[in-house]
């Protein structure tokens, strides 16, 4: 099989700002949402704000020398009932903010999820052979839970500390003197700064963390899927080596970032500790001197421990809004990778008339400096079955993915004119994606089924089909029987990648539902390679009735498969050596007369147990 080495395109990281603005737009329509939801937040903190203030003057309330009348009064009920309303009040509006808001959180998060779940079928290729698998689902994973953490950080976090602030700010300095403020503001601006370059660095440790998380994550998926090669190899213990290197790696960069933590933790406590200090220190001295009461000095307290709860996870806020946007970048750099084979501004939909496909000086190489096809030139007539055939290289499989538009012809490295490859007379590169594909059905040599039922992996060539029609595509591909011999018949469950079943069944069911997709244009590449021969021969059958009127291009290394073939291909390193049918090419006593004699000779030597000669491999 031809496979493109890996490109190494590597993505640049955006700033935080940029990262913001890419995601505004996904905010922006939950806009009157997210207004509501800061009324909310305002009313809660003016509420939260209030509550030392009413504490105030329940405290100057109760503050009575003895033989004062006003001792013979009850506790002041009003008062302590709007400290419970208030306190209430808070709470009340804080969930209603969070539930005005989660429609917004989780609409956004659904939206860009499902948008980068889109653009990576729309990625070539190319692209999907690179990627590993482990790690680009933990990206799309955290991006999704980042934007869930970045507003709800942001928005019931920082924002209202930030409302919090300013009213407690001006209420110091409106009902007593700057000095309040400037102490408070001198500790906000040391607590900032501390926290802000101790946190940044310490990033390269999360960055670490998250990194070899990924690394980790990514080799036992990767022997998880690879489940039968670790035990064909006996590899159990080594794939328990590698998986436990990278979870030790992981916690050694957990420690690291554990230890820094609390550094940043005990630095921040401690600058809160000293302007509390000093902050009580001047409010006792104001009641001593009588400028202030003692209930002054309970609301000063309050208002600051309230202020100061949510500054001690400023630095979990800052470091968790920082990763947020890392991980956001990371799933946007996801979405915004460049699309290589992508629709032709203004492309139509294939109209397809007879299905005539002809490739016209076909030129491609999944790397520049690796050629793979050479101005390939043949015709696949309306309704008429070409077959290709040569040795495994020499880029038959190629013309498959070329024609399904998995990568697009190499036009401007052909020295023959421009190389292309059309239908009916229309480019493939000029009609849309999603038309082309409509058209085309494959059975691929290597069969992947997805972790569901039979019946539904069979289904799958054309969704809503009924159960009649699931179970005429297996009759025609020769499985229903097996599966009606099953417990639970179409319902099945074929395991991950298809593993419960051999590979000829698993080749059955691709080509059941490609009968059921019935395109007009058939690829077959080895769709009979992992089938026995009294099989092979009863499914031959099959797809050459299902062939009939079709375009049919048929891939195959068993000569005694394509025989019937309207023409035969020869392919060689990439070039058309010979074409024409059996009879024609075997008289022409060329390269595939050679392959037909020496595929008898080993017939001959090697028949069956039905005593029909098993075709081999060349």
């Amino acid at each position: 099989m031809d496979l493109p080495p890996p490109s190494g395109v590597a993505t640049e990281d955006r700033s935080d700002m940029a990262t913001l603005r890419r995601l505004a737009p996904y905010l922006w329509q939950y806009r009157l949402r997210i207004a509501l939801a800061l009324v909310c937040l305002v009313a809660a903190k003016v509420s939260n704000v209030s509550v030392p203030l009413l504490l105030k003057e329940l405290v100057d309330a109760l503050d009575l020398k003895a033989g004062d009348p006003r001792a013979l009064m009850v506790v002041p009920a009003g008062l302590l009932l709007a400290y419970a309303g208030l306190r209430l009040m808070t709470t009340v509006f804080t969930e209603l903010r969070e539930l005005v808001f989660a429609k917004a959180t989780h609409g956004a998060a659904r939206q860009i999820a499902l948008e980068t779940f889109r653009h990576l079928h729309d990625l070539s290729l190319r692209f999907h052979l690179e990627r590993q698998t482990g790690g680009m689902t933990r990206d799309i994973e955290r991006g999704t839970r980042a934007l869930q953490s970045l507003v709800s950080y942001s928005l019931f976090t920082i924002v209202p500390t930030l409302v919090e602030l300013v009213l407690v700010l001006s209420l110091l300095g409106g009902k007593f003197d700057l000095g309040f403020v400037w102490i408070t503001l001198a500790a906000l601006v040391a607590y900032g700064v501390y926290t802000i370059s101790v946190t940044e660095w310490r990033t390269q440790f999360r960055r670490q963390m998250n990194e070899l998380d990924s690394k980790a994550h990514t080799r036992a998926i990767d022997a998880l899927l690879n489940y039968e090669t670790v035990k064909y190899f006996n590899n159990e213990d080594f794939e328990a080596r590698r998986y436990d290197e990278g979870l030790d790696a992981y916690r050694r960069a957990q420690l690291k970032s554990q230890a820094t933590l609390s550094m940043l933790n005990t630095g921040q406590q401690a600058i809160i500790a000293a302007s509390l200090a000093a902050m009580l220190w001047r409010a006792t001295q104001g009641v001593v001197d009588g400028r202030m009461t003692l209930g002054d000095l309970v609301m000063v307290n309050a208002l600051l421990l309230q202020l100061y709860v949510p500054l001690n996870f400023l630095g979990v806020l800052y470091r968790e809004v920082k990763q947020s946007l890392a991980d956001l970048d990371k799933m946007f750099n996801l979405l915004e990778r460049e699309r290589e084979v992508a629709d032709a501004p203004g492309a139509r939909d294939l109209q397809v008339r007879g299905a005539t496909v002809r490739f016209e000086n076909v030129v491609f190489g999944y790397h520049p400096q690796r050629r793979i096809l050479h101005g390939v030139s043949f015709e696949i007539p309306a309704g008429k079955t070409v077959a290709v055939v040569g040795a495994s290289g020499s880029g038959k499989s190629t013309l498959a993915r070329l024609l399904y538009r998995f990568y697009d012809v190499d036009a401007d490295l052909s020295g023959l004119g421009g190389g292309r490859i059309t239908i009916d007379g229309q480019d493939v590169r000029d009609v849309t994606q999603a038309s082309l594909r409509r058209a085309i059905g494959i059975v691929p040599q290597d069969t992947v089924l997805f972790n569901d039922s039979v019946g539904y992996n069979i289904g799958y060539g054309q969704p809503g089909a009924s159960q009649a029609q699931i179970e005429g595509a297996a009759r025609a591909a020769h499985i229903h029987d097996f599966i009606a011999a099953q417990p639970q018949g179409y319902g099945t469950m074929v395991g991950e990648r298809g593993l419960k079943l051999s590979g000829g069944e698993k080749q059955r069911v691709a080509i059941a539902r490609t009968l059921l997709k019935n395109p007009p244009i058939l690829i077959f590449d080895e769709a009979t390679s992992a089938l026995d021969s009294a099989n092979e021969r009863a499914i031959q059958t099959e797809l050459a009735s299902a062939a009939q009127g079709k375009t049919a291009l048929v891939i195959a290394h068993r000569l005694s498969t394509v025989v019937d073939a309207h023409a035969i291909v020869v392919l060689d390193a990439g070039q058309v050596i010979e074409i024409g049918t059996h009879a024609e090419l075997l008289a022409l006593d060329g390269r595939y007369a050679r392959m037909w004699h020496l595929q008898r000779s080993s017939q001959e030597a090697s028949p069956d147990p039905e005593g029909q000669p098993v075709a081999s491999a060349t």
